[in-house]
């Protein structure tokens, strides 16, 4: 059975390379057969048995081409990551399903979250300058509203206050928006990618910290 407890350790390269293979795998499944790969995860090491909240996200050319994922742990961690990376390629409301066409030009990502810690602050400001810009994963709350931005979002939005306006919008609120009931909280992420079907020329990324 997975471990309950929430793991705070790296995954070995080994681990890494494995779960961006079985990525892969799901999304070529979805253009075959219209549904994720299913995974046994009694067939993969324990670290890939645990359960951990995933993201994952798919870039072509450099821009954004699908992004889903779970902010808490819901399954093995290895059938998070075939569950996303097929919903990242075909549910992502915000673009077309890819196609078989395009998997010579995706790159995938995949994103391990730790368990989301509540912030404590007393104004907007004071919100603001808690935030740690390219470290900081972010879930805002407020009644039925919620937004979440990964930390690699901080590479196009590095202003704390222009991040917290746009994580706002994310969440269907106005940019100005504040209440007292306005909840966030604060995650981070190991981060791994490589491109999908590298050409020539084209290598796989060595994974990044982040």
């Amino acid at each position: 059975m997975p471990s309950t407890d929430p793991p705070t350790h790296a995954l070995g390269p080994q681990a890494r390379q494995t779960l961006l293979r079985i990525a892969e795998r799901s999304i070529r499944h979805g253009l075959e057969r219209g549904t994720p790969l299913t995974v046994d995860p009694l067939e993969f090491d324990p670290e890939l048995r645990e359960r951990r909240a995933s993201f994952v996200t798919l870039h072509r050319g450099g821009q954004l081409r699908g992004c889903i994922g779970h902010l808490e742990a819901v399954e093995p961690l290895v059938g998070d990551v075939a569950e996303n990376a097929y919903s990242a390629a075909f549910r992502d409301h915000r673009f077309p399903r890819v196609r078989a066409a395009e998997l010579v030009e995706l790159d995938v990502e995949i994103s391990i979250l730790t368990p989301a810690t509540p912030l404590s602050f007393a104004s907007e400001q004071d919100l603001i300058a808690q935030l740690e810009p390219g470290l900081d994963g972010l879930i805002l709350r407020d009644g039925p509203f919620r937004g979440t931005f990964l930390p690699s979002v901080w590479e196009a939005l590095p202003d704390r206050a222009v991040f917290l306006h746009h994580l706002k919008a994310k969440a269907g609120l106005p940019g100005n928006y504040w209440s007292d009931t306005l909840e966030v909280s604060r995650y981070r992420t190991e981060s791994f990618s490589r491109a999908l079907h590298p050409g020539p020329g084209r290598v796989d990324r060595s994974p990044r910290p982040a």
